[in-house]
């Protein structure tokens, strides 16, 4: 057995003969140690009446065997699968079919009688002896020669399916398995095809008369309008950023990032405050030119401009990379063969960019699908698929099932944009980045292309601006839109730091929600960005059975609607064996999971551009896999580990829909803390607590970028043009 066997095994006895099994207050520890409640699974099982416990000691004593035996390699392997294999099961299926009541199944007691044996939720022992199983089993797996015997891959396939597997399809089959059943539970076929067949999701009316269409035509629509459009400013920003002399790069960066650290309702929020009927936009071009007030704010056009502005920062942080792979070499073969720029950038550098166009597209696709902010505060009358989701779950006419089958809806949307991705894209090879030395000049922009990006970036940075100075303003006033009194009051009430006989405290009411959203947010981004990258890793360097289902399952809870994984997740944590309802532990997964899409596909779009001899030429030395991941491969994926991070903090410090249920009085997230501000109508207080959240996230991501860095290709760069920038860069 290598070295790390070893110690995974050492783990996996310490897990399950010291640990204690199960969640319990530990407190009064040594009343109940090793037998109690918070004894460990081998006290518990030969002391505590947990006889189901100790049949998992025999797959560790399997595992050990070939410890204690000299045996061949094959050999050794087989035992380590027979011994993780089968006490993982025996773990899993223990833990699912005993809870707190007894037998979780009617036919277990009917078998063995009621109520059964109990016990509560898995514990840190039962994590950590899980954790060892599994790689135990994946360090036999690949000793038998799976992924050509790498025990580094085998072992990720395994932790990132089994993670996947518990935080991504179990909650979610929980949920969607309702879409199956009537009111009092049982399993109907026809309710369900009643309810996906119904009038109100794929009706028509539309285009015939003045009723509306269904609602899920209406996402749909809505969905292909941001896709194109978040996909064509973060192209145009990201060009713009790379690719010419703009003096204001810097400040066109941040503005572009703006939205996506913003609460979406705060967006929606400012542009009520600006286009609703007694919006200060409206209210001037009523007085100026005596347009009357009206209100188009609410619906589609206030929808999609909202997400555009929310979505456009994610298609920016996954183009710059791609755009920044590039090789200039290859244009510069273009021009040697007497090409101008334009047919250069249409001909080489476009299609290189089709990795990072199609993956834009599918993020803001999939986002706008699952958006539930925006729609709920400027839908109007446009009704979507996630604001229906919503009143299905929470509203008056309570209905589980229905809400499940529009959510089987929105993942059949998603299914056919993975699958139209995946065929435009098609086995084309989009490799720019090789082992061999580029010091090429990155090729300026065509005249018409420089000013196309300039025409369409530059409006959208000063509109962007300009929703921002409302969000600032409606934090030093005293009622936006009625009195306009400068003043400190919605910062002092929500932040006040007041001195006492002990020292300084923090009195305002925002303190518990601030710190601890960001303890939560500084645990899931980290997660995320490792997780996220090493999947993407997985499915663009490896080949394994189901690679294209693993590849859709990392989407699914990016699909579905936040209110719907809320709820999943109570429903699938509450009880037994994973009982982590109100915890921390349970808005980091939650976060992780949720965000992890970002990182995947920003992950793929990168690694798509970086040849596979550098790998190669790096096991071929005689380096590990997982060395060649750390020394080669990671530093060339620097931009997607900037986007991953910063996706992942500013979305778990701005999350709202997911964790609105999922939320507890010691884990209060800012998000709920501005959403009951919002209800109870202090406005002020609400965007003064936006704001702060706006300064602390962009100290955050400058925080990530200087930590991270840039990726380094060994490039020349141009001199800085001389005269009108903007003229010569399109020049």
């Amino acid at each position: 057995m290598t070295p790390s066997g070893r110690a995974w095994l050492l783990l996996g006895l310490i897990g399950y003969a010291i640990l204690p099994w199960h969640l319990a207050d530990l407190a009064p520890l040594a009343n109940r140690y090793p037998a109690g409640e918070a004894g460990s699974g081998l006290g518990r099982a030969l002391f505590g009446g947990a006889w189901w416990l100790l049949p998992i000691a025999a797959g560790l004593a399997v595992a050990t065997v070939p410890v204690v035996a000299r045996l061949d390699r094959d050999k050794a392997a087989a035992w380590l699968v027979a011994g993780g294999g089968f006490g993982l099961a025996l773990l899993v299926v223990q833990g699912f079919v005993i809870g707190h009541n007894g037998w979780t199944t009617a036919w277990l007691a009917a078998w063995f009688g009621a109520p059964g044996p109990r016990q509560g939720g898995l514990g840190f022992g039962a994590a950590l002896t899980a954790l060892a199983l599994l790689m135990l089993l994946c360090q036999g797996l690949a000793d038998r020669g799976w992924c050509r015997g790498d025990a580094f891959v085998v072992s990720a396939i395994g932790l990132v399916v089994a993670l996947i597997g518990l935080f991504v399809f179990f909650p979610v089959l929980r949920i969607l398995v309702s879409a199956f059943q009537d009111n009092a539970g049982q399993f109907s076929f026809s309710e369900f095809a009643a309810k996906v067949l119904d009038r109100s999701i794929w009706g028509l009316d539309c285009l015939t008369s003045s009723l509306r269409c269904g609602v899920a035509w209406n996402t749909l629509f809505l969905a292909v309008l941001v896709g194109v459009g978040t996909t064509a400013l973060g192209l145009a920003f990201a060009l713009i950023a790379t690719r010419t002399g703009f003096r204001y790069k810097g400040a066109l960066r941040v503005l572009t990032v703006l939205p996506i650290i913003t609460p979406p309702f705060v967006i929606g929020l400012a542009l009520i405050l600006l286009f609703g009927r007694s919006g200060a936009l409206s209210a001037l071009l009523y007085e100026w030119f005596d347009i009357p007030r009206s209100r188009w704010i609410y619906g589609l056009p206030g929808v999609l401009i909202a997400q555009l502005l929310a979505f456009t920062p994610i298609a920016f942080l996954v183009l710059i990379g791609v755009v920044q792979g590039i090789s200039p070499s290859l244009e510069e073969a273009s021009q040697t063969l007497r090409a101008s720029r334009w047919t250069t950038f249409r001909t080489v550098s476009l299609p290189l960019m089709r990795p990072g166009l199609a993956n834009a597209f599918l993020l803001g696709f999939v986002e706008s699908m699952a958006d539930f902010g925006n729609p709920l505060v400027l839908g109007g009358n446009f009704e979507v698929l996630s604001t229906k989701i919503f009143f299905a779950v929470v509203g008056a006419a309570h209905d589980q099932g229905r809400a499940a089958v529009l959510s089987l809806v929105l993942l059949g949307f998603t299914l056919a944009a993975f699958w139209v991705q995946y065929a435009w894209l098609g086995k084309r090879v989009y490799t720019t980045v090789t082992g061999k030395g580029d010091s090429g000049l990155l090729l300026p922009l065509p005249r018409r292309v420089a000013w196309l990006c300039y025409a369409t970036a530059i409006p959208w940075a000063v509109f962007t601006f300009v929703v921002y100075a409302v969000i600032l303003v409606g934090g030093f006033v005293r009622s936006m839109g009625r009195d306009y009194t400068p003043t400190l009051e919605h910062f002092l009430t929500g932040f006040r730091i007041e001195a006492g006989r002990h020292g300084l405290f923090l009195s305002g009411s925002a303190w518990d929600s601030f710190i601890a959203t960001l303890k939560v947010a500084a645990m899931a981004a980290p997660l995320t960005a490792v997780i996220g990258l090493l999947t993407a890793y997985l499915m663009s360097r490896q080949s394994f059975a189901g690679r294209r289902a693993f590849e859709f399952g990392t989407m699914l809870s990016f699909a579905i609607p936040g209110t719907v994984v809320g709820v999943s997740y109570i429903l699938a944590f509450n009880v037994p064996p994973v009982e982590i309802t109100g915890t921390a532990f349970i808005l980091v997964m939650c976060f992780v999971f949720r965000n992890m899409p970002v990182a995947v596909r920003s992950g793929i779009a990168t690694l798509s551009q970086i040849d596979k001899s550098l790998d190669e030429a790096s096991l071929t030395l005689g380096a590990r896999s997982f060395a060649t991941v750390r020394r080669v491969i990671l530093p060339l994926l620097r931009p997607a580990v900037v986007a991953s991070l910063v996706y992942s903090f500013v979305r778990a410090m701005t999350a709202v829909s997911a964790v609105i249920f999922l939320v507890s009085a010691e884990y209060n997230m800012a998000t709920t803390y501005i959403v009951g501000r919002v209800e109870a109508g202090e406005f002020g207080l609400a965007i003064a607590y936006s704001c702060v959240l706006i300064v602390v996230m962009l100290i955050a991501i400058l925080m990530i970028q200087l930590l991270v860095g840039e990726r380094r290709l060994g490039r020349r760069t141009a001199p800085a043009p001389v005269g009108n920038v903007a003229v010569q860069a399109a020049g």
